[in-house]
């Protein structure tokens, strides 16, 4: 998934953003509110970890622009205040998780799934699209229960596709979502035809006809 790590503590922000890149996820990193907001009005994220105590501006403002802009990102405040009053206001503004601080990286790990399960994931691990499904825990993709032989970039291509079908994804969105802050160093994106066209070849006769071409516009995953 798409993570963007907002924590005005650098080492901790790197330290996030080390573990969950482990475990899969491609991650940007924000160290102040200003950049927080440039990167949230630019850029479409998965899920946001957002320290609410930041120096320069209140991680709760972003929150509210999250909710008037109808945003769809999950979000999990993390902050060193554990006061009820703030977790009820982080909740009510749309949160969808709080964890104080000091805490594990382990369990925010565990915490963000179970948050992007009951989201995008409709509270399963399994994901299904007709004969093509999806085992997110351990990262396999399989077309009429066969395993797929899939790189990293096409199973995340793979659950990209499945969890957004229907709406039509330029090369940008997809280049920004799986390669997050290295896509804006491409002159062009001529590798996101190549990893669509290994992916279709690997979801054979079976699974490629749903990956459309919308010209001039980018790609659409729907039904033949």
């Amino acid at each position: 998934m798409k993570i963007l790590i907002v924590e005005d503590e650098k080492a901790l922000l790197q330290s996030i953003a080390n573990y969950l890149e482990k475990d899969g996820n491609v991650c940007e990193t924000a160290s102040t509110y200003e950049d927080a907001l440039y990167k949230i009005d630019l850029y479409e994220y998965d899920l946001l970890v957002l320290d609410i105590n930041l120096i320069t501006g209140s991680g709760l403002d972003i929150l509210k622009l999250l909710k008037k802009n109808k945003k769809e990102t999950a979000t999990i405040i993390i902050s060193a205040n554990n006061s009820l009053d703030d977790k009820l206001k982080g909740l009510d503004l749309g949160a969808d998780d709080y964890l104080t601080k000091p805490f594990h990286l382990a369990e925010l790990n565990s915490r963000i799934k179970a948050v992007l399960r009951r989201g995008k994931f409709g509270g399963t691990e399994q994901l299904e699209f007709n004969e093509i499904s999806i085992d997110t825990r351990s990262r396999t993709a399989y077309i009429k229960d066969d395993a797929m032989a899939l790189t990293r970039k096409e199973y995340d291509l793979l659950l990209f596709f499945i969890t957004n079908k229907g709406r039509v994804l330029s090369k940008e969105i997809i280049a920004e979502h799986l390669w997050g802050d290295h896509s804006d160093m491409v002159d062009n994106y001529d590798f996101i035809y190549v990893h669509i066209n290994n992916l279709r070849k690997k979801l054979t006769d079976a699974g490629a006809k749903y990956i459309k071409t919308a010209y001039g516009s980018g790609y659409k995953f729907m039904e033949d």
